[in-house]
């Protein structure tokens, strides 16, 4: 039997078919319009390489890098070229007869003084940079880098903005985009913080870095450094950057479930626009300190804790104070809503489950009696108390 076409059903599959892929074709040029570029002094696109060095250690880095790849290429090469020309041509399938020789004593000396030669080739270049990565005498900034769970505190404890204080904890809006399952291309996607650590261009700045809770690790690759912080212990390394512009790096050590949510921001400014930086925040300190000793009343320190909830606690408990997962939810909590203070203040000060809750310890006694009275009058939770920064003074140890 033969099939009959209708003419007019098949021109609207193909029309269909058309609409389909141009529809399509939309979709795919839109997504190339939106790709991701390269982040100047971040990650690159499909990068192979190293960061470009904008510090003299991190072009020594490079340097030793190369020397070593070129080093073991040649050996390679030469080893494996003699390997393979001897098995080629005096293989035994072309009348070639194993011969049992004497080993002469100049093979014997030559197979132990080259490869030490090598090493001591390799060696040299090597511990020059490693010593130089140590030397941080002589610093005109010293900043101590504190990893906690998870952001980083940044305190200014030498040179021009000393006393200066503050935590980087990655943008909210990031942590938005990364809960959505489908984030949009965005250049420096979880690398975003709220505050960057500010220093200036030409300066030796020399980072200490230890830990609040876990092992953490400071590392922005532009600069050559990576440097552990260990709880109860103290490390340092150092930077000179030789261009102004915006660093980036991560944690690079496994620190938790919040790892790939603890970038490093570093912008290098101008001398000037460092000193302005530092006149800034010397006075929003001034402004913003607290005195312990202060009676609130119940409305300023419920708003106040607002802002400290969102930008501490948001990511884990959520805008609801539901939680998720392994994280307790705060509404409805009876930690929270007791009439004992004691407690919730013992769980903000110590942290506790094996730090799945961390130690709050950092954030002045205001900010953890704000947070606290937000807690206990948010959600269901209308309890109408409040927690004074007083009695969170009282508790710390």
């Amino acid at each position: 039997m033969k099939t009959v076409v209708n003419p007019g059903k098949q021109g609207a599959a193909w029309r269909s078919a058309g609409i389909a892929l141009a529809a399509t074709a939309g979709a795919w040029g839109a997504a190339l319009a939106q790709k991701v570029n390269d982040l100047p002094g971040g990650p690159a696109v499909n990068q192979l390489n190293f960061a470009p060095a904008v510090t003299q250690i991190a072009e020594e880095q490079h340097w030793l890098h190369w020397f070593m790849m070129v080093l073991c290429l040649v050996i390679f090469v030469i080893v494996f070229g003699v390997m393979f020309y001897s098995i080629l041509k005096h293989r035994k399938s072309v009348g070639h007869k194993a011969q049992v020789l004497a080993e002469p004593i100049w093979v014997e000396l030559g197979w132990t003084i080259v490869p030490l030669l090598i090493v001591i080739g390799m060696a040299l270049p090597a511990t020059k940079v490693l010593v130089a990565q140590k030397d941080t005498t002589n610093s005109d900034l010293t900043i101590k880098a504190t990893g906690m769970q998870w952001k980083w505190g940044y305190d200014y404890i030498k040179g021009e903005g000393e006393g200066i204080g503050f935590h980087s904890t990655l943008d909210n809006s990031h942590r938005v985009m990364s809960s959505s399952g489908n984030p949009p291309p965005t250049d420096n996607y979880l690398l975003k913080v709220d505050n960057p650590l500010v220093v200036p261009v030409d300066k030796k700045v020399r980072i200490i870095t230890t830990a609040n809770d876990v092992i953490h690790a400071w590392m922005v690759p532009a600069f050559g450094v990576k440097q552990d912080a260990i709880p109860g212990f103290v490390r340092d390394t150092w930077f000179r950057a030789e261009k102004t512009g915006d660093y980036y790096g991560q944690c690079a050590e496994l620190c938790g479930k919040e790892h790939a949510y603890m970038p490093i921001h570093v912008k290098v400014v101008t001398a000037e626009e460092y000193s302005a930086w530092v006149d800034g925040q010397k006075k929003a300190m001034a402004a913003a300190a607290d005195d312990p000793s202060k009676v609130w009343n119940l409305a300023d320190l419920v708003q106040r804790g607002e802002s400290v909830y969102a930008a501490n606690c948001l990511a884990c408990h959520g805008a609801q104070g539901k939680g998720a997962g392994p994280i307790k939810a705060l509404d409805g909590s009876a930690v929270v809503v007791d009439t004992d203070k004691s407690t919730m203040i013992n769980v903000l000060l110590n942290g506790q489950n094996n730090g799945a809750m961390p130690a709050w310890k950092q954030l002045s006694d205001t900010e953890l009696a704000a947070v606290m009275t937000y807690t206990k009058n948010s959600w269901s939770n209308q309890t109408q108390r409040l927690v004074q920064p007083a009695e969170v003074m009282a508790a710390r140890p």
